[in-house]
């Protein structure tokens, strides 16, 4: 069975037939929980059957400095100084899948980036023209160009893997139990548990990432300081640039407005009036020059 399509990019409809509904999956990240083993990552390229990648030493143990088209799962390094101490912060980065994604939104190829039933969001690459538009409109700078293949990358959440019933192959990598993967729903539950537990715990600031300025994401992360998520290198306000919602809901309708107009006016033109001669192309046209 294959997943019906509720959004898809540069395109009014997705292919949702409305028989059947799916919650929205979503995973959840407890960061304060990660030990950094990177099995994920590991679990990831196998999985996605992705190449290797040279790793780049960097001065911390970060596998690589940022994403690439083919490593779609990073775990990030953070040291900061906490209340006159160092704190590693880990922080596991990748497609956040958001409820309002601006990579779709911005996408001008139809029907190359697709938001599923479920709320998974995925690059449909027989139809991506590699322009690099998906990469402007996400807030969390996450679609990648591959120059080989000359389409953009991106996490899946293994949506082959879910669309059967099975969590993400991350989930099933992580040791320690940081990772799950379930409804929306349940996760946003279980996150503000591991929430509460923290703030007793002395974590005043504790929170849920879970960004409302795009929908909220599929992707949810507790972090122990919520009041500072840049310290996670996640933006506090992520949204879809006013450039791209401009485009998508002023530009556009009324570029397709003008065209309709301009049929309408031009079949109104022709049942009024006919059609129109040219001049001094009749028959006994006596321009024609003689023999």
């Amino acid at each position: 069975m294959s997943l019906e399509i509720r959004r898809s990019s540069a395109s009014v409809w997705g292919s949702s037939s409305g028989m059947r509904t799916l919650p929205a999956v979503s995973k959840y990240i407890d960061t304060t929980t990660c030990i950094g083993c990177k099995a994920c990552e590991v679990a990831c390229q196998e999985w996605n059957d992705l190449p290797v990648v040279e790793t780049k030493q960097v001065g911390t143990y970060q596998t690589l400095p940022t994403l690439q088209a083919g490593y779609w799962n990073l775990i990030r390094f953070n040291e900061r100084d906490v209340d006159g101490g160092i704190a590693w912060l880990m922080r596991k980065d990748q497609c956040m899948h958001c409820e309002e994604p601006g990579c779709l939104a911005a996408c001008p190829a139809p029907g190359a980036i697709v938001q599923y039933a479920n709320g998974i969001v995925d690059v449909n690459a027989d139809r991506c023209i590699g322009c690099g538009y998906c990469e402007t409109g996400c807030p969390f700078d996450v679609p990648r160009f591959h120059k080989t293949t000359g389409k953009m990358a991106k996490c899946t959440l293994c949506v082959d893997r879910v669309e059967v019933g099975l969590e993400p192959a991350c989930i099933k990598a992580c040791p320690t139990g940081c990772l799950h993967f379930g409804t929306k729903e349940d996760m946003v539950a279980l996150g503000m548990g591991r929430v509460a537990q923290l703030k007793a715990n002395g974590f005043a600031q504790a929170a849920l990432y879970d960004p409302k300025g795009v929908g909220g994401t599929g992707v949810v992360t507790v972090l122990a300081h919520g009041d500072h998520p840049e310290w996670y290198d996640l933006p506090a306000d992520p949204h879809v640039p006013i450039l791209v919602r401009l485009w998508k809901s002023v530009l556009r309708p009324l570029g397709a407005a003008a065209i309709f107009g301009a049929v309408i006016g031009a079949f109104a033109h022709f049942t009024k009036y006919g059609r129109k001669e040219a001049e001094g192309t009749d028959d006994d046209d006596t321009n024609l020059p003689t023999v």
